[in-house]
């Protein structure tokens, strides 16, 4: 009897010990940096300004970081923090990131490996947009971008993950090379999995297409 209680024991607590010691995914928000918003632009320590992350221009792991400054042409990784860079400040809360593809490197990256929830079904994020690519990749697999909806400040942005769920694998965010389109700077912020699913493209433009018709239908009523 002893054993069969042992056993189920067991099988209950497993995945929550796996989870714990192979760690959930920190500091998605960016909020933990221990920059003080009163700190002045310039280089800071990586691992104070992005605890719990890597920060990479092309295959270059940085050790030094920008705090609410950018730079013109030469690839880079910032944080912006309230005071933020001209008009870029952080889209929510205290911190975002901004990472500038520039032409100096492949890409400006931020990579952390840590356990995908068991139900996530998608990876949602906040983002101001650059001219050219985001990549968003698990385990060195690319994963479709699509963009959901817009805010006050920020276009939200959610990519299918259901592939991973469960599983320990590194997550990066990288703006490209903006060689042939120039600036391709992607201020990011407040990244989350969600148990909702992402919408296929078919599906949107259905949702699109039915808000379309329906506004359409009732200015016709209204006039």
């Amino acid at each position: 009897m002893k054993l069969i209680r042992f056993l189920i024991l067991t099988v209950i607590t497993a995945p929550i010990l796996s989870a714990l010691a192979q760690g959930a995914f920190q500091n998605l928000d960016f909020e933990t940096a221990t920059i003080p918003q009163s700190q002045a632009q310039g280089p800071v320590s990586a691992a104070a300004a992005f605890p719990d992350w890597t920060v990479f221009v092309g295959t270059f792991q940085l050790t030094q970081v920008l705090f609410n400054d950018a730079t013109l042409g030469t690839t880079s990784v910032s944080l912006v923090g309230t005071n933020g860079i001209g008009t870029t400040k952080s889209i929510e809360g205290g911190y975002s990131v901004l990472l500038q593809g520039g032409v100096t490197a492949s890409d400006a990256s931020i990579r952390q490996t840590g356990l995908i929830p068991s139900l996530a079904e998608s990876i949602m994020f906040k983002a101001q947009p650059g001219f050219g690519q985001l990549n968003v990749s698990l385990g060195g697999q690319n994963v479709q971008v699509f963009t959901l909806g817009t805010g006050p400040n920020y276009t939200l942005y959610g990519c299918d993950v259901m592939a991973f769920a469960g599983q320990v694998e590194e997550l990066e965010l990288s703006a490209l090379n903006g060689r042939v389109v120039g600036p391709n700077d992607w201020e990011i912020d407040s990244i989350v999995f969600s148990p909702t699913a992402v919408p296929e493209p078919e599906t949107w433009a259905l949702m699109l297409c039915g808000a379309v018709l329906f506004g359409i239908g009732r200015w016709k009523q209204k006039a």
